[in-house]
């Protein structure tokens, strides 16, 4: 009996290190997969799963944010892209993907999509 107890903590521990299927970086990496294969929907649904397992590593946020951004732009969403990058500019401003959110703001504003007088709702 004690034999089979450490042999499924041994198990367990294994499937923790490894990263198991819970992995929010695992989950960033199938977003970003649909999203290069054209897939925005699967891309949205591996992001929601990301940020179901990022809550205790909230580093990955402003990634998924971004990516969700794209996803929003390329579905024609530019609106809502546009807040999204809002949201990683105000949160996450010293970032690689707030250097990136900024950047796809002026290319919005270049296209005419977004008006940078307006004032975008809701602001939290």
């Amino acid at each position: 009996m004690i034999a089979k107890t450490v042999l499924l903590a041994l198990c367990a521990s294994v499937l923790l290190l490894s990263g198991c299927a819970g992995s929010p970086q695992k989950h960033l990496g199938r977003a970003y997969q649909a999203y290069e294969a054209g897939s925005c929907e699967q891309a949205q649904q591996a992001l929601i799963r990301a940020e179901h397992h990022n809550y205790s590593r909230g580093h990955l946020q402003p990634d998924i944010s971004l990516l969700r951004g794209l996803c929003l732009e390329r579905q024609a969403l530019y609106l809502d892209a546009a807040q999204t990058y809002h949201f990683i500019l105000r949160h996450y401003p010293q970032s690689e993907p707030g250097y990136r959110a900024g950047a796809r703001l002026e290319t919005l504003r270049q296209l005419g999509y977004v008006d940078p007088a307006q004032q975008l709702k809701p602001q939290d």
